[in-house]
């Protein structure tokens, strides 16, 4: 998959890893990812979807956390996030809010088997032990839209690894390097 990485994104890891500033930046995150996956959606969809995305998006910065202190990389983690958002997404049919096509599924699923397995994060089961105790909203499903979509935000090809585009456009396999000094105050919502 191929993500974009730059400070903003070290600070935002900085931020959830500080308590006191760790709930600012959730929800500074949580609220950018709604906003930019809500986009993505059909106009007349949208309302209907934000409740489950922000239940969905605040339960993956619990995935993210752990995928770090696990040992992934920045990207990794991030990753592993919008690997399980793209689950949930074809699992509800939101074809339009797809980041890879449903043919790379399984192939990004199994570069993270292990972390997915070890904590019961399927395809379809996209949260694993990280949905919240109350679950997540409900939002009505789409599913005739995976038989007639165009996959029109889908970027194929990156299954193999994570890669990332820097600030200068470039597209590099794996992270780049973290800034050495790195401020969380730069992360959404701080």
């Amino acid at each position: 998959m191929k993500l974009r990485q730059n400070v903003r994104h070290f600070a935002s890891r900085k931020a959830l890893e500080l308590p006191g500033v760790r709930s600012v930046a959730r929800r500074g995150l949580v609220d950018l990812h709604v906003k930019i996956f809500s986009k993505k959606a059909d106009e007349s969809r949208r309302e209907e979807r934000e409740a489950h995305l922000e239940d969905f998006f605040d339960a993956t910065m619990d995935m993210y956390l752990a995928a770090l202190q696990e040992g992934y990389t920045e990207a990794e983690a991030r990753e592993t996030t919008h690997v399980v958002a793209n689950f949930d997404f074809y699992n509800h049919g939101w074809a339009e809010m797809m980041e890879f096509p449903p043919d790379e599924l399984s192939d990004h699923y199994r570069r993270y088997k292990s972390f997915f397995d070890a904590h019961g994060v399927s395809v379809d089961d996209p949260l694993g032990e990280f949905r919240p105790v109350d679950g997540v909203a409900d939002a009505p499903a789409t599913p005739e839209r995976l038989a007639e979509a165009d996959f029109e935000n889908a970027e194929g090809g990156y299954a193999d690894d994570v890669y990332v585009e820097t600030e200068d456009g470039d597209v590099q396999r794996g992270d780049v390097e973290e800034p050495d000094d790195v401020d969380p105050a730069k992360s959404p919502g701080t």
